[in-house]
């Protein structure tokens, strides 16, 4: 057997826990392969609406085993409250959660680091979610992290030894740091954790595909924040592109099968950085507006823009995605014209290879104009009911990108999902 990945193409926030969610039912197992507490993956069904930050977007499903793996980082504070929040609703998260032993964790001394380097950078802010998920990889690129298996593992010296190292930067910095009460939640939050199943993931993972078990491996935030591929430094600090779902996870590159990848009828962007299509007018506040373009975890608005093809060929090319998932179509059911980026022009030249940087004052985004659908799709549960235009506009694209378009999204509900190729 081989794993299925799914990701996000663009600068996430695209529905990629919509999407697991939907895909669940065809997996034995679902893995959550890098990234934080920053990324709020966002699910609605039966009128209620649930956000996960670290947990799988597996778990609501039939029983499926779900794992968060060696790439991710892990707050123990944030998982003790999602995860007590997802019980009280209903889930036995006890009973089909594991979690990596290599997985780094996110100490109260890395929040204080985020918060103060942040404020040292001043203008040149990147924008950061403040929840230590920086200074957390760079402890763990640095051979300085500390990892949930450690807590079997002489944890309080490895605890206090990391804690005293933040403490000595904290004050270099100019800070003096105060965090006995986050600390005594944190550590009460390490005792949490001991109760949940805490493996050794690489072996489970490839146990399961020895044994004929099929996979989903769930990626976070987007290609374009990846920390190599993505417009630097305006990233995330871990790989989100398909590779990561390997180093995140112990499986070996022939291993991996189909790639998802999934991007809204636009595009947005939270926090700092280029965005080559953003747009500043009336467009795109109605754009945000339709879209409840907020950010599930932070509440901050989201940038909005129309479809940047320049970038999403590239984040297909970068990834190996053979399938494609559109979101949020139903967003610009309203618009007498859809536009859509397909070159950019740098100094006066035209430009269809996403380039080594994407600053917005060298950029210009070529457009051309499809017409809208003006039509009210959310209804709709067969890709017969879907309006010409609309067809039309998921032709244009598939022919662009030269990847089918295998579902699409048309509201943030479980069954508004059509699947229109398996």
């Amino acid at each position: 057997m081989k794993v299925d990945v799914l990701l996000g193409l663009q600068w996430g926030d695209e529905g990629k826990g919509k999407v697991v969610d939907v895909l669940t039912p065809d997996y034995d197992v679902v893995a959550r392969f890098q990234g934080g507490p920053n990324a709020g993956h966002t699910l609605e069904f039966e009128g209620k609406k649930y956000v996960l930050r670290s947990i799988p977007s597996g778990v609501f499903q039939h029983g499926q085993t779900n794992i968060i793996g060696n790439g991710v980082v892990l707050d123990p504070v944030l998982f003790r409250e999602e995860a007590e929040a997802l019980e009280k609703s209903g889930t036995d998260l006890h009973k089909v959660l594991k979690l990596s032993k290599k997985i780094h964790l996110i100490l109260p001394t890395h929040r204080l680091l985020d918060a103060a380097n942040e404020r040292a950078k001043g203008g040149a802010k990147i924008g950061t979610t403040g929840k230590g998920i920086g200074p957390t990889y760079t402890d763990k690129v640095s051979r300085n992290g500390l990892r949930l298996g450690d807590i079997f593992h002489n944890f309080g010296k490895k605890y206090e030894a990391a804690r005293n190292r933040h403490v000595a930067m904290l004050r270099s910095m100019g800070e003096e740091p105060e965090f006995a009460e986050l600390e005594a939640k944190w550590l009460d939050a390490i005792e949490y954790l001991r109760t949940f199943d805490i493996i050794d993931s690489e072996h489970y993972m490839n146990h399961c595909l020895n044994e004929g078990k099929s996979v989903l491996c769930e990626g976070a935030q987007g290609t374009m924040l990846d920390v190599d591929f993505g417009s630097y430094p305006f990233v995330t600090s871990s790989n989100t592109i398909c590779a990561g779902a390997c180093a995140g996870l112990g499986v070996a590159p022939r291993k991996i099968g189909d790639v998802y990848g999934i991007f809204k009828a636009y595009c947005t962007r939270v926090g700092a950085g280029p965005f080559p299509t953003e747009l500043f007018d009336e467009t795109g506040k109605l754009i945000r507006d339709l879209g409840h373009e907020y950010g599930a975890v932070t509440g901050r608005e989201r940038r909005c823009g129309w479809i940047d093809l320049v970038a999403l060929k590239y984040a297909i090319m970068v990834n190996g995605v053979n399938k494609l998932i559109m979101m949020k179509s139903d967003v610009l059911d309203g618009f007498d014209e859809i536009k859509a980026c397909v070159a950019y022009e740098i100094n006066g030249e035209r430009v269809e290879e996403f380039p080594f940087s994407i600053e917005e004052d060298e950029i210009k985004p070529v457009y051309i104009t499809l017409p809208g659908w003006k039509t009210d799709m959310t209804k709709m549960r067969s890709e017969e009911e879907f309006p010409t235009a609309f067809t039309d506009y998921i032709a244009f694209l598939e022919k662009e990108l030269g990847t089918p378009i295998v579902i699409v999204s048309i509201g943030p509900d479980r069954e508004q999902t059509i699947i229109r190729k398996k």
